[in-house]
């Protein structure tokens, strides 16, 4: 029997060598016909920790690795949401991550609204 190969995206990457996968399918209501999404998250095994959260994976059944995961990390590509970029600050031997963003408008805020009394 083949194994069931899966495509979805990186939700999460908390987990030391595991990843959780949102896989997406899209189903036809038995009754109405309407085209209905329905997801299911997937434990796959990344065992080099490559992976982000935002990556788009394929993921391909394997043998039980633990109680929940028994899927692994075949092969993906890295998305704009995922890239992390390692920036030194002024010198003083301090590192922090930021995310590259560039891609996304910045969030306006809006004024609170005034109450009436």
């Amino acid at each position: 029997m083949p194994r069931r190969v899966l495509e979805g995206k990186v939700v999460s990457d908390k987990c030391d060598k595991t990843v959780t996968v949102l896989v997406e399918r899209r189903v036809q209501d038995s009754v109405y016909g309407k085209i209905i999404r329905r997801s299911a998250k997937y434990a796959a095994h990344d065992e080099t920790n490559q992976w982000k959260t935002g990556d788009l994976v394929t993921i391909e059944e394997c043998r039980p690795l633990s109680k929940s995961k028994n899927w692994r990390v075949v092969s993906g590509k890295v998305t704009g949401e995922s890239q992390v970029k390692t920036v030194d600050d002024a010198g003083n031997g301090k590192k922090s991550v930021k995310r590259d963003l560039s891609d996304k408008k910045a969030a306006q805020k809006k004024p609170a609204a005034k109450k009436e009394k």
